[in-house]
Parts: structure tokens; sequence; C-alpha cells
């Protein structure tokens, strides 16, 4: 009998531990947001926000791409990467060389051809007489250079040295080619040459002759004014005698 009083309480209990088992247990409302009070655990760290998205993929491309554009210049030292040219001309004369203005201010150069190739040819300007001899004028080549050479009808005629871009070759009477070489240790450049007409010399010659006959004809037309002068002054000196005698007489 005590057995049979206990069995529906016993089922009774089973039932309510079954019933509590599978009912929702009581909770609190949460506000959204964090809780100033503690600090989240790790179960309740949201998995959309530990998982990158694709917002978050392209910020950091526009970043990288921010840094690309906005990148700070960089500080060149007055001696390295500056973009200026070397204050060379290359048709003038005692000029520091190209290569020494490079080293001292990082300027910059145009290309050079080595010691140990054939220079290139210089670049001839003019040739002309200046009144007492025939004188050319050239431009030197981008190369290494120890001299140069003036040849008249194919002939040496002077030599030069690395500095000078001018020299004299002295009287020429005749029609001739005139040329300019670069020289170096391995040998002559390619000659640059331009064609000299005598008539170009007699120029200044009939301008001098003009200019000194023009000088005579004043001088001569000075002297007969003079003469003239004078002698009026006699022909009044005389009259004024010849007068003075005739009162007196």
């Amino acid at each position: 009998m005590a057995a049979r009083r206990h069995l529906p309480l016993s089922l009774v209990i089973v039932c309510l531990v079954l019933i509590r088992g599978y009912s929702p247990l009581p909770t609190t409302s949460r506000v959204a947001g964090p809780n100033p009070t503690r600090s989240p655990t790790p179960h309740e760290v949201s998995t959309e926000d530990s998982v990158p998205t694709l917002n978050d993929y392209s910020h950091y491309e526009d970043t990288d791409e921010y840094t690309e554009t906005h990148t700070v210049p960089s500080t060149e030292s007055p001696h390295r990467g500056t973009s200026d040219k070397c204050k060379y001309n290359p048709c003038l004369e005692s000029q520091t060389p190209c290569a020494e203005l490079a080293a001292s201010s990082g300027c910059l150069c145009p290309g050079f051809t080595l010691h140990n190739q054939l220079p290139e040819a210089p670049k001839l300007k003019s040739v002309s007489w200046n009144g007492s001899e025939v004188v050319l004028h050239w431009c030197a080549p981008y190369s290494y250079v120890t001299g140069y050479k003036v040849r008249v009808v194919g002939k040496d005629r002077q030599t030069f040295g690395k500095d000078r871009r001018s020299g004299g070759v002295g009287h020429m009477d005749s029609l001739a080619e005139v040329c300019v070489v670069a020289v170096n240790d391995v040998g002559n450049s390619e000659a640059s040459c331009l064609m000299y007409h005598p008539g170009d010399s007699s120029l200044p010659l009939k301008a001098g002759l003009i200019g000194g006959a023009l000088g005579f004809l004043l001088l001569l037309l000075l002297a007969v004014l003079l003469w003239r002068h004078q002698r009026q002054r006699k022909q009044e000196a005389s009259i004024s005698m010849h007068d003075t005698a005739e009162t007196r007489g």
C-alpha cells in the first residue's frame, strides 16, 4: 500500500522535471549597446563583428590607394636627384667640363662617349675672313676629346687644344674646303667641313680703300678752304695798306 501511495507522487515529480526541461527559462531583457559595467564574454561576441566583410576589404584597398597617391615627396640632397641640366655650352671656350659640373652640383650632362671610343664629329659653324686671316668657329662634340685638327683641302693645317672652339689658319686666296676634326687617344673623328669663298676677304679691303679715299678727299677739301681763307686775308691786308698810303699822300 505504501508503494502505491508514493507512485503518483513520483510520477508527478518526473512530469514536472520534464516539463521544466522543455520550457524556456525566464530571461531578463537586455538593452542594445555595450554594457558599461562589464566586458563581454567570448560567448557574447557576435560572429558578424569577427568575420571581415566586403566593405572591410574595400576600406583597406582605399587606404592603400590613398597612401600611393598621397605619398610625401622625399627630400633630395642638393647634389643628388636633381633634374636640372648643366650650364654647359659646347660652342664656348674656356668652360668647366660638364663632368666636373655634374660632380660638383649634381646637374645632368648629355651623353658622352667614353675615352676608349672614337670621338663624335665636332660641328663647324663658320669660316670667315677677319681682316688678317681665315678664322674657324666650331662646337665641341659630346665625346672625350684631347684636341682638334683643322684641315684645308684634306691636309692638316693647324692643331688646337681641347678647350679651343675657334682658330685661325692664315691667309687663303682661293676657294677651298676647310674641315675640323676631333682627336683623342683612340683616333680621329669624322670631319665637319665648310667651303671657304675668298671673295668674302675682299669686302674689308674695299671698305678700307673707300674709307681712305673719302678721308683723303676730306683733308684735301679742308686744305683748299684754308688756302682760300689765307689768300683772302692777304688780299684784304694789301688793299687796306694801299688805301692808307693814298690817304697819307
